[in-house]
């Protein structure tokens, strides 16, 4: 995943009212924390900032008023929740070559053979990856599968280097044959249509 240069300004000022006027600025607050390092109250720039954290597990390079760049990554973002702008984002320090425990989402693609259904146990997957190689995604092909077929974790395509710390035979998705209630139904359907056509026949 790329590094996103993210230009941060140093902030002095707490509370909500400051908090308020740095918003109005088109500036988020944030915190800047890790490696046993003290916390750095900074203020990002709100339109780069929301959207370079449309992506899961963003790797920032935070640019704090042309200093040295510091990576990061996104540990907590706290958002409105009428309009859904962000409000506050806590950030973790990392460092190249670390790696760091992530969860990242899931995509299935592909097109499965026959009626069947595909029914995803998981929409993310828990990894052990360096920080600078986190993958957007994992992708799940199911092209040409049929009903049976399961995929679980140690199924699972992953980058070099990333690992799955937990149990390799975790259910990730199975494609199943469509439920039998369902079917029931359309049974049920025409037998109703028989039934009528019998009784104008019988007329």
């Amino acid at each position: 995943m790329a590094e996103i240069i993210i230009k941060a300004q140093t902030r002095d000022e707490f509370g909500k009212g400051a908090a308020r006027r740095m918003r109005r600025d088109k500036m988020i607050p944030a915190v800047l924390y890790g490696h046993g390092t003290d916390p750095v109250h900074i203020a990002l720039p709100a339109h780069a900032t929301a959207m370079a954290l449309r992506t899961a597990n963003a790797l920032l390079d935070i640019d704090i008023e042309g200093g040295k760049g510091q990576l990061a990554l996104p540990k907590q973002i706290q958002r409105d929740p009428v309009r859904g702008t962000i409000e506050h984002v806590d950030l973790i320090i990392v460092r190249r070559g670390e790696k760091v425990t992530v969860e990242v989402p899931l995509t299935v693609v592909g097109e499965i053979r026959g009626s069947g259904v595909i029914i995803q146990d998981q929409n993310t997957i828990m990894l052990e990856v360096e920080a600078t190689k986190i993958p957007a995604s994992i992708e799940i092909n199911v092209d040409g599968m049929e009903v049976g077929v399961t995929i679980l974790a140690q199924d699972l395509n992953l980058p070099e280097g990333a690992v799955f710390p937990g149990d390799p035979e975790d259910l990730i998705l199975s494609i199943q044959a469509p439920q039998a209630k369902d079917m029931g139904e359309s049974t049920a359907e025409e037998g109703e249509g028989s039934q009528e056509a019998e009784e104008a026949t019988e007329e």
